[in-house]
């Protein structure tokens, strides 16, 4: 495990924990409700400061946090000390139900807040991808889509059942799926014509994905050479790291998509006009055998879409559409668990894995990979705990809308019924705790210290 794992693990993570406690503190304080404890991460302290009646701190156990409200005895159990005694006016205990509604709702609404911020500020400042038409541009030869029928200039209409579906859905649907076989619809000549894939899997960073073997008309877009490998055709062509292809025999690059295709087809001796140093340079690659289909050079970055800069209506729209599909897609994966098409350790993952996946944002992406990723997280974090589990928020709501119920008849739960039942829900999310550790540690440590990792798939012509 490496700096910058660990530094993208910490931010992002600690930053999803933060907010979310941030959200039962503020509320709690405009309430006047007192705040005993502000903790980032659970067991001994290790450092901390107090500021009027709250200890913010920093715990031993860095895998979430808590705030210690006046009068809760909730989280009674991993504090420290005696219980200091809190005016009546400032207890949580003591505050009407809807008050406590309210606290305890509040993290996580500003985890699913953040989760909405982040792809709002970003389709506001940067743009988001223009979407480009579902047509295909080039069919991989003897890949998944060829083996379903797909051809060059089919319009997608339906994939998964997903009407107008986008390049990025069919994507994560085909990871999800991969070992299945997913129906799609394309327009072809005016006609509608039904179809069915079974993508290709691939192995890239030691996760397996689902590969289409097709990729979409894109436009134009620059064309940019990342590394050019040692004795390959275009060494021997002289072609450098920077170079930007804007031609091939004369015929103008309109993408890396349309690059690839043509010097796949093309084995005989292709006349590359690069830029190179505000010039234009013309260079032979050498003829190649049939079975070298590429000229041994990476291109800087994958193909994407271009970038527009959209309004606040559209931006808002783009933000739910966003989380939708995040939730819509882990729905999937669940339901493909529960059928039994996916394994369990596949569809969760822990501290290990968020750690991972941190890094991998971050070194693929910068800073956008690492901010997303919170998004990704916090949206995650905020539904975990509105799930009905004793310890989680979820369970306070939900213990609180029984005692509404209760109330009606005269009866109320008992402080020994309560205790029981924190007891229960601790130790069921230790237990969780534990099976997503041990599965991380399984599937993904070795790869970090010394095990060895299934090659990449690579983008490589």
């Amino acid at each position: 495990m490496n700096l910058l794992a660990l530094l993208a693990f910490v931010f992002i993570l600690g930053s999803a924990v933060i907010l979310h406690e941030f959200g039962h503190f503020i509320v709690a304080k405009l309430l006047g409700i007192r705040v005993e404890t502000f903790s980032v991460g659970f067991g001994k302290r290790l450092w901390g400061r107090r500021w009027g009646t709250t200890d913010y701190r920093l715990s031993l156990i860095p895998l979430g946090g808590y705030v210690k409200l006046g009068g809760d005895e909730s989280n009674a159990g991993i504090e420290e000390g005696d219980a200091e005694e809190i005016p009546a006016k400032e207890r949580f205990d003591l505050r009407p139900r809807w008050q406590r509604f309210l606290v305890g709702v509040a993290g996580p609404v500003m985890n699913i807040l953040t989760a909405l911020a982040i792809p709002f500020i970003a389709a506001m400042t940067v743009g988001v991808p223009a979407a480009p038409s579902p047509v295909v541009s080039q069919v991989e030869q003897g890949g998944a889509a060829a083996t379903a029928g797909l051809r060059p200039g089919d319009r997608i209409v339906a994939f998964d059942n997903e009407e107008n579906p986008t390049w990025r859905w069919m994507n994560v649907v085909a990871t999800v799926k991969r070992t299945q076989s997913i129906p799609f619809v394309v327009e072809r000549d005016g006609q509608r014509v039904p179809l069915s894939i079974r993508p290709t899997v691939i192995t890239e960073g030691g996760h397996e994905l689902g590969d289409l073997d097709f990729v979409p008309d894109l436009g134009v877009q620059p064309v940019v050479i990342g590394k050019v490998v040692e004795e390959s055709p275009a060494a021997q062509a002289g072609l450098k790291p920077g170079d930007r292809i804007v031609a091939l025999d004369g015929e103008p690059a309109r993408n890396s998509a349309q690059v690839r295709e043509y010097i796949g087809t093309h084995l005989g001796q292709v006349r590359v006009t690069v830029e190179r140093e505000g010039g234009r340079v013309e260079l032979n690659a050498p003829e190649r055998k049939p079975e070298n289909k590429t000229l041994g050079v990476y291109f800087q970055a994958p193909p994407q879409a271009p970038l527009e800069r959209v309004g606040p209506g559209e931006a808002a729209a783009v933000a739910v559409n966003t989380n939708v599909e995040i939730l819509r897609l882990t729905g999937m994966a669940l339901g493909q668990v529960f059928t039994g098409n996916l394994a369990i350790g596949e569809a969760v993952g822990g501290p290990i894995a968020i750690a991972q996946a941190s890094y991998e944002a971050a070194s693929n992406y910068g800073w956008g990979g690492v901010f997303d990723m919170l998004g990704f997280l916090s949206l995650n974090l905020g539904i975990f705990n509105l799930l009905p589990i004793p310890v989680l928020d979820g369970g306070m709501l939900f213990m609180l809308l029984v005692e509404g119920a209760l109330a009606v008849f005269g009866m109320k739960i008992s402080l020994r019924v309560r205790e029981r039942i924190q007891q229960v829900g601790f130790v069921f999310l230790l237990l969780l705790m534990g099976f997503v550790i041990i599965n991380d540690v399984t599937k993904i440590a070795p790869r970090w210290f010394g095990g060895k990792e299934k090659p990449a798939a690579t983008q490589q012509k």
